[in-house]
């Protein structure tokens, strides 16, 4: 069986989906919601890469998800997590946060402040099966993002166990904050996504990258990422796809 073709494809932040409410601005990278293409549900084993900006004192209410694996990032803010298995926490820029749905979970995430929005990226991979223990983890990384280095986030991984642990064992988030002129080398994969959260980059190949724009490579890696201003990108590194239904 022959693997995917090499394919870099640049997908700019306005071209993406928006959601728009009076507490809530949410840009999606991939079908979401309301918002379908049949052509854009995923990319690997990344359904939802969403980019949240949720007001002061606001939030998602308690609401259900099964089957899925559910990392989020804060770039701004502090969010507050609770869930049906009785989990609770407030997360914070370079706290990374992973909540396993597996059979079933409830949970809410509301901005800790009253006074500031917190600006977030959720994103959600399909786990290996269905109906696991539904589970939550959290670990603080970010002395390790000082490296400026691309530091493993949440991986099923074996070779990256450090960090937290996902269940798909062919998918990994690595994190990097640069400097301006600070370079990291993507990993090799089948199925890379990078992401620009904030500030600007270049993408050797592709060329520059503003925040919010996003890459999808296919077959491809060993590309140097490097930021032109102070940066920070999050990369998902993914040996294997969704499989076709």
């Amino acid at each position: 069986m022959t693997g995917p073709s090499p394919r870099v494809d640049v997908r700019r932040a306005a071209g993406r989906d928006r959601t728009r409410l009076p507490w809530l601005d949410s840009h999606h990278s991939f079908s979401f919601g309301g918002h379908y293409d049949p052509d854009n549900t995923h990319h690997g084993l990344l359904l939802v890469s969403n980019d949240d900006v949720v007001a002061p004192g606001t939030g998602f209410d308690t609401h259900p998800h099964r089957d899925m694996e559910i990392v989020t990032w804060v770039l701004r803010g502090a969010l507050v997590h609770q869930d049906s298995t009785g989990h609770t926490g407030v997360v914070h820029p370079g706290l990374a946060q992973r909540m396993s749905a597996g059979s079933g979970i409830l949970h809410s995430e509301k901005n800790d402040s009253r006074r500031v929005p917190v600006h977030f990226v959720q994103m959600w991979v399909v786990p290996d099966a269905s109906g696991i223990e539904p589970g939550y983890a959290q670990r603080e990384i970010d002395a390790d993002l000082l490296s400026g280095a691309l530091v493993p986030v949440a991986s099923g991984m074996p070779r990256h166990d450090s960090a937290i642990r996902i269940a798909n064992r062919s998918a990994t988030l690595h994190a990097a904050r640069l400097a301006a002129g600070q370079a990291v080398t993507l990993p090799d994969a089948p199925y890379l996504h990078l992401h620009v959260a904030r500030g600007e980059v270049v993408l050797e190949g592709a060329g520059a990258l503003a925040e919010g724009d996003a890459v999808r490579c296919t077959a491809s890696g060993g590309q140097r990422v490097t930021a032109t201003t102070p940066a920070e990108v999050l990369v998902w590194e993914m040996h294997a796809a969704i499989a076709a239904a």
